[in-house]
């Protein structure tokens, strides 16, 4: 069952995977390129001055140990969103094996050899190239062979950054607790590291006059690289849409757009941690958000309104094992502390302070507590450890850091944090595994992404948000033991946004008013 599934979605989204492949394989590959022309060189270099060789090694391995997420994040300042940070980053990551091996191969040639070619009357050049380069040769492609396979994994974070690849699946699909969309990405992923290293170890068994004749391909390659991101780049209508990898894959997302309002935006996908400024700063005009994002008021953007209601109430809330509420007898009655306290604006400016001032969560959350009138010192009991989970956005982390304060100042039990889970599947993966105990999570979720009932029920049980509510908490229970405690009382929706200023150029108020700038399906 879970073969022909997966290969039901592979036909069905055929069309996108061989995309993704191409960009996959086109960042890597030019990446590549690049640091063989940077890298081989400064291993020459370094061999003939071996003064140098500790800086420069050592420079590339302190370059390659900058986790690959923020390497994305640093060079976003410099080169933006799309392919050019991506490449940038790939290429920092590539140079270390190369240059180290470059370096190995060169110094590893037997001393008797260079002698014989010198005394043959052989020149400076003519030892690198006709006697240097050709016996370190297998050495230096076994470092263009590790430095490729690295380079397939980590462009799979490339999507992060609205560059394309498979990533777009694999990271959707983690959101979106969809096992098939993660092996359509996946699997391909390691297909391609391991043709590129089978290919890169022909040519390293076929000698050094194949490599040189391959040289020559390499501009071709450049050249038809640079069309593709151009036409790509082109294809772009008058507002630019960049949505996250979730909101791709959802109905109350992507697919909604498509169906209900018919609207083909043809979005680049981009990690919500940089889509807000983005926007901000005109590289994208259409995103997809969150309702309570502190980051529009900061930047002044403006939701569009939902005038087809395709997105249904998410109100947070903590969702539970019944059998961990047994465990820890006074947790529910704790939590519930919090049940009403919070509406839309409130967390907004939670959020706000988070996404804009830079506020620590755990300031934040103190500070919230303590104007509710709720905060307490920490007993510092020993009465159990709770484990508190989060997904990997601002609000997350407020809510656990205000849960942990909360517990650890009405009750005896102690609190661990297990902040920064990648997305919904991995959250409530970790919740159903006992790796954690509780986190927040919200009604709109449950319903599409974790319960995925029928088309109808979905359109029955949102009409209110109390109908969600008691829907996906009686349908938890009933399927996983899951309990969801009383809500806090805001929605933070998924919501389309725009620059306010455009907004109102473009006369677009509702999302509705897009479709006179987008191709209908």
């Amino acid at each position: 069952m879970m073969a022909q599934s997966l290969w039901q979605f592979i036909t069905e989204q055929h069309e996108k995977l061989i995309t993704q492949i191409i960009q996959h394989l086109g960042l890597t590959l030019f990446s590549l390129f690049l640091a063989i022309i940077v890298g081989v060189p400064l291993g020459i270099l370094i061999a003939g001055k071996k003064k140098l060789s500790g800086p420069v090694l050592g420079t590339a391995g302190i370059l390659q140990t900058i986790p690959s997420i923020a390497l994305l994040g640093f060079m976003i300042p410099a080169f933006g969103i799309g392919p050019q940070p991506a490449i940038a980053a790939l290429l920092i990551y590539a140079l270390l094996p190369i240059i180290r091996n470059t370096y190995t191969g060169i110094t590893g040639v037997d001393p008797a050899v260079i002698e014989a070619a010198t005394a043959m009357g052989m020149n400076r050049n003519q030892l690198l190239f006709k006697v240097k380069l050709p016996l370190a040769m297998p050495v230096i492609i076994a470092g263009i062979r590790t430095a490729a396979v690295i380079n397939i994994g980590v462009a799979t974070l490339a999507s992060f950054v609205a560059a394309g690849g498979l990533g777009e699946f694999i990271f959707g699909g983690i959101s979106l607790n969809n096992t098939n969309m993660i092996l359509a990405g996946a699997i391909p992923a390691a297909l391609l590291a391991i043709v590129l290293d089978q290919l890169i170890a022909v040519i390293q068994k076929s000698g050094y006059r194949l490599l040189r004749k391959l040289i020559y391909l390499f501009p071709a390659f450049i050249i038809l690289a640079g069309i593709y991101y151009a036409v790509t780049s082109l294809s772009h209508k008058t507002i630019k849409a960049g949505f996250t990898p979730e909101f791709m894959g959802r109905q109350d997302g992507d697919i909604g757009l498509r169906s209900v309002y018919r609207l083909n935006v043809n979005p680049l996908v981009v990690n919500d941690a940089i889509m807000y400024k983005a926007a901000y700063e005109k590289e994208l005009d259409l995103i997809s958000g969150y309702s309570t994002d502190g980051r529009i008021k900061a930047f002044d953007l403006y939701v569009l309104k939902d005038d087809k209601k395709i997105f249904p109430p998410y109100f947070a809330a903590p969702i539970i094992k019944t059998k961990t509420l047994e465990k820890f007898p006074e947790l529910e009655k704790t939590l519930n502390l919090l049940a009403g306290k919070f509406n839309d604006s409130i967390m907004t400016d939670l959020n706000y302070r988070s996404d804009y001032l830079n506020q620590v969560p755990e300031k934040i959350a103190k500070d919230f507590l303590i104007k509710n009138n709720l905060f307490k010192n920490p007993r510092k009991g020993n009465s159990g450890t709770l484990r508190i989970g989060s997904k990997i956005f601002g609000e997350q982390y407020i809510l656990a850091e205000i849960y942990k304060i909360l517990i650890e100042g009405y009750t005896d039990y102690k609190v661990e944090t297990k902040t920064g889970l990648g997305g919904t599947k991995i959250c409530f993966d970790a919740l159903m595994n006992d790796a954690i105990d509780f986190y927040p999570e919200y009604t709109g979720t449950g319903l599409l992404v974790l319960l995925q009932p029928t088309p109808q029920t979905i359109k029955n049980v949102s009409q209110s948000p109390d109908q969600t509510y008691q829907y996906v908490n009686s349908e938890f229970q009933k399927h996983y033991g899951i309990q969801w405690l009383k809500p806090l009382g805001f929605n933070n929706a998924y919501a389309l946004m725009m620059r306010r200023e455009q907004a109102d150029d473009l006369h677009i108020k509702n999302i509705s008013d897009l479709k006179q700038y987008f191709n209908g399906n």
